[in-house]
C-alpha cells in the first residue's frame, strides 16, 4: 500500500470518528405513564424530531415513571441528570405561579387560541422566560382542546351539585375557583385517579380529554360525565431542555427540534380531537350518562374564573406578565374574530381585565 493510499485512509477514518463523536445522544423521559395515550404527543415529537437529526441527535424516550417519578421529571432535567423531560407545564406551579396559565387556562383559550398566541403573539418568548429561571429551554409542541370534565359516581347538572364534593383537580386557579362553587380540590398524579375514584377517595375526577380518560379506564369506576370542561378549556404539552444540552447542539439542529415541535403541534390538535371524538361514542355506549351545564351557569362561572384569574396572577408579577400577553391576544384578535363569526376559530370570551393585569404585572 502506498504512503497515499495509507494517508488516504487514515484521514478517512478520522473523519468517520469525528462524524460518529459528532452525534449527540440524548435520554428523555416523560410525566405520563405508557397507560396514558397522552404520551402518544411525546412519542410523536422524538419520532420526528430522530428523522430529523439523524446524525446529529439521537433521543431515547423513556416512559414516566421508568426513570424518576413523575414529580421529579423537573428537577431531573434542571440539574441535568436527563437532558430532556416531556410535561404539563401546570404540574410545576408550585415552583412559581406562572406555569399554570402556560398550560391551561379556567374558561379562556381553546386550543386553537394557545397555537395562535404561541406562534405569532409573543407566546413563545413567554415559555421561555418562566423555564429559562431553572436553566431550561421550553419547546411547546402539543395542545388539546377542552377537557372533558367531571367523571362521578352522581350526576352533576349545576353548580348546587358540586356542594361538598371532594374531586381530584389540576391547577392553582382551578383548585381556588371550585372552592367558590362549593366543592374541594385534591390533588394526585393521573395513574391514582382510578384507584381513588374505585375506593371512594374521592366522589368525582376530572383528568383530560375524552381518549385519554378512556385510557385511564375511568368507565370502569364512574357513572356520570359532567360537561364541560369549565376548568380547563384547552391544555399545552411540550418538552423541557437542559440549557447546557440545548447550547451543545449547532443552530441547525436546535432549529430542526423547533420543526419537530411544531408539526407535532399541528399533529396532536387533529389527532386529540378524532380520538376524542371515538372516545365520546365509546363512554355513550358504556353506559356513562352524560350531562351539560346550562349556558346561563356556564356564564356565572366565567364571572368567577375571571375574579379568581386577576387575584391569583396579582400575587406574581410574572404570572400577571403572561395572563396579560395572553388577554391582549384575546382582545386583539377580536376583532379579525368576531368579524368573522360565525365561522371562524372559536368564541371570544369575556375575560379578567386588562388594567387589573397591567397593574399587577409592573
Amino acid at each position: 500500500m502506498s504512503f497515499k493510499t495509507t494517508a488516504l485512509a487514515a484521514i478517512g477514518a478520522i473523519a468517520l470518528t469525528t462524524t460518529a463523536q459528532a452525534q449527540e445522544s440524548w435520554t428523555m423521559t416523560t410525566v405520563w405513564p405508557a397507560s396514558l395515550e397522552l404520551i402518544e404527543i411525546d412519542r410523536k415529537f422524538v419520532e420526528l424530531a430522530n428523522a430529523l437529526t439523524a446524525g446529529e441527535l439521537s433521543i431515547e424516550l423513556f416512559d414516566g415513571g421508568t426513570l424518576v417519578p413523575a414529580g421529579e421529571v423537573f428537577g431531573a432535567v434542571e440539574s441535568g441528570t436527563v437532558q430532556a423531560g416531556a410535561d404539563w407545564p401546570g404540574y410545576w406551579a408550585g415552583r412559581n405561579t406562572a406555569f399554570s396559565p402556560l398550560s391551561t387556562h379556567a374558561s379562556l383559550f381553546n386550543a386553537v387560541d394557545y397555537v395562535n398566541w404561541i406562534q405569532q403573539w409573543g407566546g413563545a418568548d413567554l415559555y421561555n422566560e418562566v423555564y429559562g429561571q431553572f436553566g431550561m429551554v421550553y419547546l411547546p409542541y402539543g395542545v388539546t382542546n377542552n377537557e372533558s370534565g367531571f367523571r362521578t359516581k352522581k350526576a352533576i347538572r349545576n353548580t348546587e351539585d358540586l356542594q361538598g364534593m371532594r374531586l381530584r383537580l389540576s391547577g392553582l386557579e382551578q383548585g381556588r375557583l371550585l372552592t367558590q362553587l362549593g366543592g374541594s380540590q385534591v390533588s394526585m398524579a393521573g395513574g391514582e385517579i382510578y384507584q381513588a375514584l374505585e375506593r371512594g377517595v374521592i366522589d368525582g375526577a376530572e383528568f383530560s380529554t375524552p381518549n385519554v380518560d378512556w385510557s385511564g379506564g375511568f368507565q370502569q369506576v364512574t357513572s356520570h360525565w359532567a360537561t364541560p370542561g369549565w376548568h380547563q378549556s384547552s391544555s399545552v404539552f411540550g418538552v423541557m431542555i437542559n440549557k447546557a444540552s440545548w447550547d451543545a447542539l449547532s443552530a441547525e439542529t436546535q432549529q430542526k427540534l423547533r420543526i419537530a415541535a411544531d408539526a407535532t403541534m399541528l399533529w396532536s390538535l387533529s389527532f386529540t380531537e378524532k380520538r376524542a371524538n371515538d372516545a365520546y361514542q365509546q363512554f355513550k355506549d358504556a353506559g356513562i350518562e352524560i350531562t351539560r351545564m346550562d349556558d346561563e351557569t356556564l356564564a356565572k362561572i366565567q364571572e368567577l374564573a375571571n375574579t379568581t384569574i386577576e387575584t391569583t396572577a396579582c400575587e406574581n408579577p410574572l404570572s400577571a406578565k403572561v395572563y396579560l400577553s395572553q388577554v391582549a391576544y384575546l382582545n386583539d384578535y377580536a376583532n379579525w374574530r368576531d368579524a368573522s363569526a360565525p365561522f371562524n376559530l372559536g368564541r371570544t370570551p369575556v375575560g379578567p381585565s386588562m388594567d387589573k393585569l397591567a397593574e399587577c404585572a409592573k
